[in-house]
């Protein structure tokens, strides 16, 4: 108290930082993405998107070139004979019609369970299928460059060095940096 009997107000303590908790702990990315596309997929009636990603793995390269999975529509409170809408490019509707029940057990096989009891087929454009890039060919390890390359079992991380490698020994002399241009 002061000298007038007036309780002069206490100054706020700062809140250590420790104390204050915004998002939790880090988490790493390759977590946060199965969560980044699943109310999307949900949405349109993709339970698993690894269905959409994985497509030519589930029904064969040949059938994944003219036919992609469009959503999986489920009966009410069911998870399981589902219908499954593909579109299906050109005139390979009858052919992809033909072969409804192979495609209804593929894709009950990679479920796990009978998921699927319909396949219902659209006309319509479908993407070309991603072509996987080929890794770089191994190539043997100049002599110049010496034993430690050699060590590196991952091809592409090898090329890089090697390149990095090639481009120091190309050049003579110290760097020259060249200072940035003032602006007046």
């Amino acid at each position: 108290m002061s000298k007038s009997g007036v309780r002069a107000p206490r100054p706020k303590q700062a809140t250590p930082v420790a104390e204050i908790r915004r998002g939790g702990p880090a988490r790493a990315v390759a977590d946060l993405l199965p969560d980044v596309g699943g109310a999307a997929f949900r949405r349109f009636g993709f339970v698993q998107s690894s269905i959409v990603s994985r497509w030519a793995e589930i029904v064969g390269p040949r059938y994944a070139a003219v036919s992609a999975p469009e959503s999986i529509k489920f009966p009410h409170g069911k998870r399981a004979e589902g219908t499954l809408a593909l579109v299906v490019r050109g005139a390979h509707g009858p052919m992809m019609q033909h072969i409804a029940p192979e495609i209804i057990e593929r894709v009950n096989r990679f479920f796990g369970y009978e998921a699927i009891a319909r396949v219902a087929i659209r006309q319509g454009d479908v993407p070309a299928p991603r072509v996987a890039k080929a890794p770089p060919s191994i190539r043997p390890v100049p002599i110049e460059l010496g034993d430690s390359l050699r060590a590196i079992a991952d091809p592409e991380f090898k090329a890089v060095l090697e390149a990095l490698a090639a481009g120091v020994a190309a050049t003579r002399g110290p760097p020259i940096i060249e200072p940035p241009e003032r602006e007046e």
